[in-house]
């Protein structure tokens, strides 16, 4: 049976044995983990332990001078992200969410990143396009009916060798399922999935990490 939140695609002790056996989860990141428990609707958003650390190890094989995350919810994954990020280099991440605006901020003024950090509000697919620089990595985690936008947004804006990392992407278990009728969500994904495969610019390797996480490889 399909948890409308969130599938364990192993089981829970095996998941928490995992986290046990990778790197500790930084006292910044448990402090986020906690507060966004507390306070913040659908708290399972969060990348959280295994997954964040999972991140910041990419992040930092890849040493990015530029990151572009969508979707930050309350910071946690920015955060991981920014521990590979080369001393110049910036994270720019976008949410539509305002009221997570001063939590974000909060925490990536406390980190040893909070000048490397630039918060954007608003619709990712109006502010993509205003953005500057290429990107050495990306992440997304956003709104699903959008990730085909996407995806033509960002692929040709990655330098050659960059990642890009794409959440959700099984999207509990729907992929496997009849797609019900108006379920634009789990067409999008079915849809992003394809592309990610098919694209000859790519190469891309879809990983059962908790909901699912890609990894696409600019050639």
């Amino acid at each position: 049976m399909i948890n409308a939140i969130f599938m364990h695609f192993i089981p829970q002790r095996l998941e928490e044995y995992a986290e046990a056996n990778s790197g500790a989860e930084p006292e910044l990141l448990q402090k986020l983990r906690r507060e966004t428990y507390q306070k913040v609707l659908q708290p399972r958003m969060l990348s959280g332990h295994l997954q964040g650390r999972f991140l910041s190890l990419i992040s930092k094989m890849v040493r990015p001078k530029h990151i572009l995350e969508i979707g930050t919810y309350t910071g946690y994954s920015a955060l991981c992200l920014a521990e590979g990020l080369q001393k110049d280099g910036l994270l720019e991440t976008i949410d539509y969410n305002e009221e997570l605006m001063d939590l974000q901020k909060k925490y990536f003024d406390k980190s040893p990143y909070s000048n490397q950090i630039k918060q954007y509000l608003g619709n990712a697919t109006d502010i993509i396009p205003t953005l500057e620089s290429s990107f050495d990595l990306v992440f997304i985690d956003a709104d699903k009916p959008n990730y085909p936008k996407y995806f033509d947004l960002i692929v040709p804006r990655l330098n050659p060798g960059a990642l890009l990392l794409s959440d959700n992407v099984l999207w509990n278990g729907k992929v496997l399922e009849p797609v019900k009728k108006g379920d634009i969500s789990t067409q999008a994904i079915l849809q992003y999935n394809q592309l990610l495969a098919r694209d000859q610019r790519l190469e891309t390797v879809l990983l059962p990490i908790r909901d699912g996480l890609t990894l696409s490889r600019k050639k």
